[in-house]
């Protein structure tokens, strides 16, 4: 309604087992798929050490399928449409932890990390055929998802994050998407990365700390 556009809805839960893949294949056909935006993603309710996340066992299927699985299946939908009319843009919403392992969120962070590889791969292999893939590292946005509810400079609107993101499409093969995200990604990639992931280690173990006491406080 407010843009005007025509939009199809295929409803698909990318944490289930079941080839849910079919049922999407089936809702694109016919259409000419011009931009694939790979963004569903989970992560830990809050900072853990991996044998003591909740649920684990079920918390590891979903990530491994909504983080990667989704990213490669959605790809193998979508690509081949694009290689027949040399054009394209898949753009795959990857994470700042994926840029250096991240303790206390070690399997989101691998998960992301994988996305990073993917995408950029992916990129040499189809830029000559005319297709751009884009890996999107973002730190912060105020979503649901980070649990961040007023944004601020460092961690702005999903809004104000992909306008700046969508500006680098075509130029940047790798971002952070969003010019005080680069200077923090700059940043960090000064230090050498075992400082980086005891950095990490700290800042996640203060937010398990204040999570955890917010908990027994209920």
């Amino acid at each position: 309604e407010k843009y005007k556009v025509e939009t199809k809805v295929i409803v698909a839960d990318f944490g289930e087992r079941e080839d849910i893949y079919n049922g999407i294949k089936a809702g694109l056909e016919g259409l000419e798929i011009g931009v694939l935006v790979n963004n569903v993603g989970m992560s830990y309710s809050y900072p853990e050490y991996f044998i003591d996340v909740p649920e684990l066992e079920k918390i590891i299927d979903k990530m491994v399928n909504i983080n990667i699985m989704s990213v490669c299946k959605m790809t193998r939908l979508v690509l081949p449409g694009m290689l027949e009319r040399s054009k394209g843009i898949i753009l795959n919403i990857s994470s700042a932890s994926g840029m250096c392992p991240t303790p206390l969120l070690t399997l989101y962070s691998a998960t992301k990390a994988f996305v990073d590889y993917f995408s950029r791969g992916l990129h040499a292999e189809y830029k000559s055929k005319g297709i751009i893939v884009q890996s999107v590292l973002p730190y912060y946005v105020a979503t649901k998802m980070s649990k961040i509810r007023k944004p601020t400079l460092d961690k702005p609107s999903p809004e104000t994050y992909v306008r700046a993101a969508l500006g680098t499409v075509g130029l940047q093969s790798q971002t952070n998407g969003y010019l005080p995200h680069a200077i923090m990604g700059w940043v960090i990639s000064l230090v050498p990365t075992s400082t980086a992931i005891n950095l990490l280690m700290k800042v996640n173990k203060q937010m398990r700390a204040r999570y955890l006491k917010k908990m027994k406080e209920k």
